[in-house]
């Protein structure tokens, strides 16, 4: 296996530039695992599938959706296509490569779960920020135009935010100047994770219900619903920052409400 993927990244590197590669191939896999992953959660809505699982009972007009989509093009091309090129020179003098051979597992894993922990907290204070009157007026509103979340709306933003809240992704790879194959896993792994947070759905098999600290769709979606000045739950991925600097309180009173009517309910069935 691990040679067939060496083989693998023998003809990318041998077929395609760096430049290339980094800039291009990423954009490319990011739209791909981006629309791919959030796609079905537009069908989902719209064939009322899985409703059960549907955090919030409002459904998105199917117009609102295709609007989603045409701006995250525009954004895409226009905004992320461009800050992937120029940053390009970055990453290279920070010590970025794609050549052989391929870092081992135990640097991968590393380096993913420094990215992870350090994009959260970087996230977390950017969140906060634009949750300010004025921040959230001119920028992050266009956001939270979406009180009821789907999937693709994770990248629904203003250009301005685009940029803001995107240099807490590349701070760590920029730090490290990791292999092309580790950044373009931690980009597979986050855009996978904010669709999640973003999808209006909490399942059975949702992430949350077995990484302990993972905030996901539930916690997200708490954020969308409440006005700006009260939402809390900012974090992209954990939810401890949140808990640590009670921006979470609604949130957990919430959980502990529908606990106990949860709990009252089976007790007068059982009776």
């Amino acid at each position: 296996m691990a040679s067939l993927f060496q083989s693998g990244w023998q003809y990318l590197i041998t077929n395609f530039s760096d430049f290339q590669l980094a800039c291009l191939g990423s954009f490319f896999l990011h739209e791909s695992v981006f629309f791919l992953s959030g796609l079905p959660f537009i069908w989902l809505e719209r064939a009322g599938c899985l409703s059960k699982y549907k955090i919030q009972a409002k459904n998105n007009s199917p117009s609102a959706q295709e609007k989603c989509i045409t701006r995250l093009l525009l954004y895409h091309f226009g905004v992320n296509l461009p800050v992937m090129i120029f940053s390009y020179p970055v990453f290279r003098y920070m010590g970025m490569r794609s050549s052989l051979p391929l870092p081992s597992w135990k640097v991968v894993l590393s380096q993913i779960i420094f990215y992870f922990i350090l994009e959260d907290f970087v996230f977390y204070w950017g969140h906060r920020m634009l949750h300010t009157k004025w921040l959230y007026k001119h920028v992050h509103s266009v956001h939270h135009e979406y009180a009821t979340p789907f999937g693709l709306t994770s990248e629904y933003a203003h250009p301005a935010e685009i940029l803001f809240l995107g240099f807490a992704t590349i701070i760590g790879p920029a730090i490290t100047g990791p292999h092309l194959m580790t950044l373009w896993l931690w980009m597979v792994l986050r855009v996978l994770e904010t669709v999640e947070a973003h999808c209006g759905y909490h399942f059975p098999w949702s992430p949350s219900n077995f990484l302990p600290l993972y905030g996901g769709a539930d916690f997200h979606d708490y954020h969308h619903r409440l006005l700006y000045t009260k939402s809390g739950n900012y974090s992209s991925t954990f939810t401890y920052m949140d808990w640590i600097f009670g921006t979470d309180i609604g949130y957990r009173k919430l959980k502990t409400l529908k606990k106990a009517v949860f709990e009252d309910n089976c007790e007068q069935k059982k009776q």
